[in-house]
């Protein structure tokens, strides 16, 4: 009997890198649920465009997560084999401008989010003696970044959970590991001033700003059955701007 494809679910996975996450799982054979939070119209382009189903929900919320995940199972019939946290928002602003909102509305989305997602999945992977986690952090969370306390707070404690929770699942043939991308080539990038976006190319030693199906290959080698060796691993993908 023919076994069915393994099912992965992308947070933020209808634009950005995590359409193009979506995008390359789909392609390479996997079923795939992609979040989002609130952009319907586009949502639904995306879906119709790739077949890739889409689910919303607010993933700071941990009662929608369980319902959304439920929903996932649902349809698929199974649980989910390969999750990537890529759910992410920036709020910048100088620290001594940045309100309680811009923190916490940051660290929810792109860390909580974390919790809530793996606290619902994790275990399952576990009964089952197989899953595969990949957390979408950044430069940004191991080098700083003027006006990212919050959002380089968040990205960085990815990377400590992301270390904690491989320990956990490692005999289990859970894995949990990260990705750092540096300046990718994204609407929110492409929103920068040019100027000040000349100056961060400038910075980059290949002289380019990535691109988002390098994020999504490095992914999809992460959670091949072949990579359980690989946990609790940071892959940084910056063109060489920042090495730890």
């Amino acid at each position: 009997m023919t076994s069915l494809p393994k099912l992965a679910l992308v947070t933020g996975g209808t634009r950005g890198i995590g359409a193009a996450i979506s995008t390359a799982l789909k392609a390479a054979g996997y079923d795939v649920a992609a979040n989002y939070a609130t952009n319907h119209k586009a949502a639904h382009a995306f879906e119709k465009q790739t077949g890739v189903a889409v689910f919303p929900w607010d993933v700071c919320s941990f009662p929608e997560t369980e319902a959304g995940i439920a929903k996932i199972e649902e349809k698929f019939g199974r649980p989910v084999d390969i999750l990537v946290n890529n759910a992410g928002i920036t709020r910048d602003g100088a620290f001594h401008k940045m309100t309680e909102a811009d923190w916490d509305s940051v660290l929810d989305t792109n860390l909580r989010s974390c919790f809530n997602l793996c606290r619902v999945i994790f275990p399952k992977m576990r009964d089952k003696g197989f899953g595969r986690i990949v957390n979408v952090s950044s430069v940004n969370g191991q080098a700083g970044q003027f006006g990212q306390v919050n959002y380089a707070a968040a990205k960085a404690g990815m990377l400590g959970f992301t270390r904690a929770l491989a320990l956990e699942g490692a005999k289990k043939n859970v894995t949990v590991n990260a990705v750092a991308p540096g300046y990718i080539n994204t609407e929110m990038v492409g929103a920068i001033d040019a100027a000040v976006l000349k100056t961060i190319v400038d910075k980059i030693p290949v002289g380019r700003l990535g691109e988002v199906n390098e994020i999504a290959r490095t992914i999809l080698f992460l959670i091949a059955d072949e990579a359980g060796f690989i946990t609790g691993a940071t892959f940084n993908i910056n063109g060489g701007q920042h090495r730890i």
